[in-house]
Parts: C-alpha cells; structure tokens; sequence
C-alpha cells in the first residue's frame, strides 16, 4: 500500500490542476464531433487516480474548493454543482484530511447555501455530510460500505442493492455475457470479512491519522480471527455515537479508537509472516445483472430483496415454545395441498435461489417437503409478503420500515424507458390496495442511455430519434449529460472487443466504475411524466386496452392512399379533369376533441375535424410550458399547398375517425407495443393508482373530521422519476 499521508510532488498537484480545468472547459463548450465522451472519461480517470493513490486526494480537495469558490464569485453556475459532487466523492474516498481542510470545505459549503434551487438543495445536503464527516472521521466510508454490502449492524441497518436490468432488444445476445462479466466483475470480494476489514484500516486511518503504522495494521487484521466481528461492532457504535454526541470529547473518541488499533495489533497472530494487506479502497456495490425478458421480473426481483431473511435468524427467531409446538405439531399432517397455504419459512427458501449451508438445510427438516413444489406465482407471492409483513407464521421481517434501497439501473433507449413506466404503474397499482413492497422498499431508478441504432453520418453522436428523453436528460442536467449520455455509447463497443477477446481475459471495471458513480451521487430526480390512453379497436366486440407511453405515440393509417390520376383525368374539358385536382388526396377523416394547454391552466375545449394520414403524440415536456403537463400533437396535412405539418400543445385528447377505417397505434416507438385496427384513443395524464383507486372511501390524507381531504393538494399525476445529478423540482 502506498503512503497515505505522505507529500506529493508539485507535477502532481500541477496535473490534477490540468485534469480539472479540462473538466471545466468541456462543461463551459459545446461538444464537438468525436469528442462527446472525452468529458465522462476525464471525470473517470481522476477518481480512478485517486482509488488507486489516496496520498493525491488532498492536494485534489485543495484545487476543488479554489475552483469552487472561484465559480460562485464569477457566477459560473454550470461549473458548480460538478464542483460538488467531485468534492464530496472524492472526501468519500479520501483516507485522511487535516482538520483545517475541512473546516475550509464545511465553511465553502456553506455560502452555497444561498443560491437558488437546485444548487442550495445539493449545498445543503452536503454541508450536512461534511459537518458529519469532521465530527466522526471515516462515517462516510463505513456507512457506504456497511449499506452497500449488508454489512449488518444494530445502529445502522441499512441495505442497499443495485440491480441492472438490460433490453434485450438493444443488447444482441452475443454481447450479454460479456456486459454481464464486467458488471459482476466483484463477486469475488462479497465476502463480508474483507468489506469489515476495509471499514476497520479505513476508519483507523481516518481518526488516528499519522499515527497509525499502515502497513502493520493492514497485514494484522489479515490474520484477526473471530476478534474481527467484535472490533467491528465496536468501530461502528463509537462512529455512530460519536455522530449523535456531536464532538463533544475528542480525548475519549481518540482514546477509545487507539485501544481498538492496539487490541488488533496485540490479538493478530504472527502478522508479517504473509504479504497479505488490506486496502482502503472503496469496493464497488453489490450488482445484480438481469435481461429484461418478462414484464413482472422487475417486481419479482424487489420481491426477493424484500423478503432477504439473514441465515442466522432461521432459528433465532424461534423461541423455546415455538420449537416445541413445531415439534409436535410435525408428526400432524396440515397440508391442505394449496400451494399458497405454505408457511413463509418453506417459501422464502424456494424463492431466494440459495442453498444455504448444511447447517441450515439440517435445522429445517422439519419442514422438509418434495421437490414437486414449484416457484411462487404472482399472486402467491403477494400473500407471502402480506405473511411476512404481519408476521403470520414462519421468521416474521423487522419492523424498521424502508430500510432497504433498490437501486433499478435500466440500460437502453426510449423502448425501455417506456417499459419501465408501464412497470412503475403496475406497482403502483398492485400497492394501492395492500401496502405491501412500498412499505419495506425504496426504490429509486437510474437510467443509462443506450441504442443499438446507427450513428447518422451528417451529425455523429447519440441518434436524435431513439433517445430522445436522453437528450431531454441532458438538457436538464449538463453533469449527467457528461458522464451517462457520452460513455453510454461506448458500452456496446466495449462489449463487442470483450466479446471478441478470449474468456480469460481480465474484466473492465469500466462500466462498473459508471454505475457505482451514477448511483451514489445522483440523488436528485427528474420526473417525467406519464400519460395514459384508452385504445377502443373496431368490431362487434367493442374491446379496449388501456396503456401508458412515456415518450411518444404514433398514429398511422395504412389504409390511405393517394389518388393516382390516369390519362383521362388529366384531358382538359372532360368531366373527369374537372372533378380530377392535382393538388388533392385521399386521407382519412378523424375527429379531434382536446383541452389546449394554458399558463393559467382554465379549462378550454376545443374540437376539430380534418384529413391526415399519420398523427404523432409526444410527451417530451415543453420548456415554454413550464410545470404544465401537455403533450404536443402533430399531424400530417393532406393538402400541399398548406404546411405539410401542424402541432399543438393539449393537456388531454380525444381522437377516432369518422369513416369505416381503423389506424395503428405504436407507443413509445416499440414494435412490441404495437396495436392494429383501432377506432378511437383517449389520452390523459396519468393518474397514480395510489390516489385514484376506490374514490369513494375515505382518503388516507384527510384533516380531520369536518375538514378538506389533503389529496386536493396533492399531486395525483404520476411520474417516471429518473435520478439525475441535479434533478428539477416536481
């Protein structure tokens, strides 16, 4: 291990000086051709320089508030919140910092606060951790650790999982498992012994500073053996009191962190016999890789997360009484052969994919059945998770509520974004009578832009028509548009060289490095709204299917054709040239009744009948309508002496034809959301079933008696929200 807390030589300090000012300078231009993703390389490579040498992290953290603070002189807002998030990270994998340094980062922080939304929300947010930080040097790493890897503790119980879903229409199969081996590229180090062991040398390091001997320490707790655990525990509840206390006895905090450093030295057994050490730093979090083939695998997989039981409480949580009625009440048959009458304990095993040791498998013979038994269906795990919320029968769940994180990382384009608001909304849906998952999970979602469309050869970068919210993203947020919009196009590339390379080859951290960075920092979402439609398809039957779209819908009638004229027709003085015009065509007649869209929001229908022959519905939000939600309907004019388009903005829409013809409907550009020989659509803003479902009973959000229910004030519309670095308030 390299020195932590030796000096750097002024080349170094002068090159992180260059690397952040081209940092700046690419946030400050406009991107030029060929070099869009130089901008997400540059921030990867500083952070990476700093894992992999922490002795640089303070000279860095120097350069980072002079830049700071220089752009809240010059006013220079773009440059502030990248700012922000380089400096906070980089305290996270930061080893040591003098106590003058973050007296100076707590007090920059801090003047932020006065700016305007979103820059003072981050500011705020920030200032708090660092006031933490100082106080309790390295709780920060051990939090992050701690969530990120399950690392189970009384004082901070938090899990935290990322779980990364791939469309399988953007990614060939060929090019899956190579993304798959880079993405879990860390399975090998899931082995909670080493994150403790991290957590331990790091918060040392960090408390004791230069007067701990990193080298011996990073080789004795190599050789710790069941004292780990116990140093572990304790390095936690010092952290986390010393936090709430506030630092008011730095000589017994210090105290009690050099007895610990002393205990583990004294308890190591011949620790420089081996040239094994432990490093500082930061592991990268706990990633599930999944194709998104089936619609409810989203929900399936928070299902399983939600209903994550720790091994050592499969008997723990049994007392003396309940051993014994389970041992009587063995040798009676209860089984009513319904699948969902099985108590929790047998179906968390069958649905948790583990195995479990020896030890477990013999504790549970009891309830030993045949193999027969199939997975848990849809339904049938909702009654599990109402088992296991109310604890009936079997190991009952904890009664903290939303301790656990789940971190959705959808990669793809417009396709995939629309499938996850149709997954949003069953959620919501499936939530709104029995609040169930919601309860025990929070989830928030990450979207990384990705197409398997060619690059156009006039204007080279992300294709315009695939990814379209990407480009709304980036408009948003310049930070996001820098390290997820730009790198998501070399995915696929270095999938297809790691394809192409022998199986043997070393992993990329690349991707993994993203994802870790994209999760941890952004915070702050951007929500995009959600539209629903009533598609009402011809016949005698009359059937509707009500859909949601996030990005487009497309209207298209294949029935139309043009009027081809023949050489009679074009005869002058004939009575066919005279009905004949040049100029006229066959187009369908449809019907539009919609409320136009309006600052002042006062309901204004409006209604129109006119020939076209395709219609297009876009939902991407308008920036002269601000915090309006409209769509932008454009339709194709049949005569060519008028424009050959037209658009107006409208907060809802009713459309159908007049004739006998029908029309397809494609949502979200997918072909799989495609529907034939419709008559009529309706579509509205979305509304949250959580708010909407069962209207007539009381809501939950009520004053009291005699008074207006809070849901008036509420926000009923639902919203993809997408986490960006800076987000837009809702």
């Amino acid at each position: 291990m390299e020195e932590a807390f030796g000096g750097v030589s002024s080349v170094v300090e002068s090159s992180l000086y260059h690397i952040v000012h081209s940092i700046l300078r690419e946030l400050d231009c406009e991107p030029q051709a060929g070099s869009g993703c130089n901008k997400g390389m540059l921030r990867w490579t500083l952070h990476n320089r700093v894992d992999k040498n922490p002795s640089i992290s303070v000279p860095l953290l120097r350069v980072l508030i002079k830049e700071l603070e220089k752009a809240e002189r010059i006013d220079s807002k773009i440059r502030i919140i990248p700012l922000l998030h380089t400096l906070v990270y980089t305290v996270l994998q930061s080893v040591f910092i003098p106590e003058d340094l973050y007296r100076r980062i707590y007090f920059c922080l801090k003047s932020l606060i006065t700016l305007p939304v979103p820059y003072c929300a981050i500011a705020l947010n920030y200032t708090r951790q660092m006031k933490m930080e100082q106080t309790a040097p390295g709780i920060l790493y051990q939090r992050r650790v701690s969530a990120e890897h399950n690392l189970r503790n009384d004082l901070y119980p938090l899990h935290e999982k990322v779980f990364v879903f791939v469309d399988p229409v953007v990614f060939p199969p060929s090019l899956v498992n190579a993304l798959k081996t880079d993405v879990e590229c860390a399975d090998s180090g899931r082995d909670p012994l080493i994150h403790k062991r991290k957590v331990l040398l790091h918060t040392m390091l960090a408390g004791l500073g230069k007067k701990c001997q990193v080298d011996q320490l990073s080789q004795a707790l190599e050789h710790l053996g069941e004292e780990l655990e116990l140093h572990f525990q304790d390095v936690v509840t010092i952290l986390e009191q010393r936090t709430e206390d506030g630092a008011s006895d730095d000589i017994q905090y210090n105290s009690r962190l050099q007895e610990i450093y002393q205990d583990i030295l004294t308890a190591a057994t011949d620790p420089l016999s081996s040239s094994l050490r432990t490093e500082t730093q930061l592991p990268s979090p706990e990633v599930s890789f999944n194709v998104w083939t089936k619609e409810d695998e989203i929900w399936n997989e928070l299902v399983n997360f939600a209903l994550m039981v720790p091994t050592d409480r499969n008997s723990a949580c049994l007392d003396e009484d309940e051993l014994k009625r389970t041992s009587v009440m063995s040798t009676i048959s209860t089984d009513s052969g319904i699948e969902g009458d099985m108590p929790i304990s047998e179906l968390s095993s069958i649905m948790l994919e583990s195995p479990g040791s020896p030890e477990e498998q013999s504790s549970s013979q009891y309830f030993y059945r045949r193999p027969c038994v199939r997975c848990p269906k849809a339904g049938n795990r909702m009654t599990l998770m109402m088992e296991a919320i109310k604890g009936n029968g079997g190991c009952s769940l904890t009664k903290e509520e939303r301790n656990l994180t789940a971190r959705i990382v959808v990669m793809g384009d417009d396709r995939t974004l629309g499938r996850l608001a149709k997954t949003l909304y069953t959620i919501r849906k499936r939530e709104a009578r029995h609040l169930l998952l919601t309860k025990r999970v929070n989830m928030e979602m990450y979207y990384i832009p990705v197409t398997d469309q060619t690059l156009s050869p006039v204007q080279e970068g992300v294709p315009e028509d695939m990814l379209t919210l990407a480009g709304y993203l980036g408009s948003v947020d310049p930070w996001y548009d820098c390290n997820i919009n730009s790198l998501g196009a070399m995915i696929l590339k270095l999938a297809q060289m790691k394809s192409a390379q022998s199986e043997s080859s070393d992993p990329n951290t690349f991707l993994l490095d993203i994802i870790s960075y994209y999760t941890r920092v952004s915070q702050h979402p951007v929500h995009l709204p959600v539209y629903s439609v009533k598609i009402c398809f011809s016949g005698l039957s009359s059937t509707t299917v009500e859909e949601v779209f996030v990005a487009q819908l497309a209207m298209d009638f294949p029935e139309v054709k043009r009027y081809k004229a023949t050489f009679k027709d074009t005869i002058k003085g004939s009575v066919r040239y005279r009905k004949y015009s040049p100029q006229e065509c066959y187009g369908a007649i449809v019907s539009i009744n919609y409320r136009k869209a309006s600052i002042s929001d006062r309901e204004k229908e409006m209604g129109m009948s006119l020939p076209t022959s395709g219609m297009m519905i876009n939902v991407l939000p308008s920036c002269r309508v601000k915090s309006l939600p409209s769509v932008s309907i454009s339709y194709k004019d049949m005569n060519p002496i008028r424009p050959s388009t037209h658009s107006f903005r409208a907060v809802s829409t009713n459309i159908r034809v007049l004739e006998k013809q029908t029309f397809t409907v494609c949502l979200d550009k997918d072909p799989r959301k495609t529907f034939k020989n419709v008559q009529s659509i309706e579509i509205s803003p979305c509304l949250d079933p959580g708010y909407s479902h069962q209207p007539s009973t009381k809501s939950k959000y009520s004053l009291g008696v005699g008074g207006e229910p809070l849901a008036k004030y509420v926000n009923r519309i639902l919203t993809l929200p997408i986490n960006t670095f800076c987000g837009i308030e809702q």
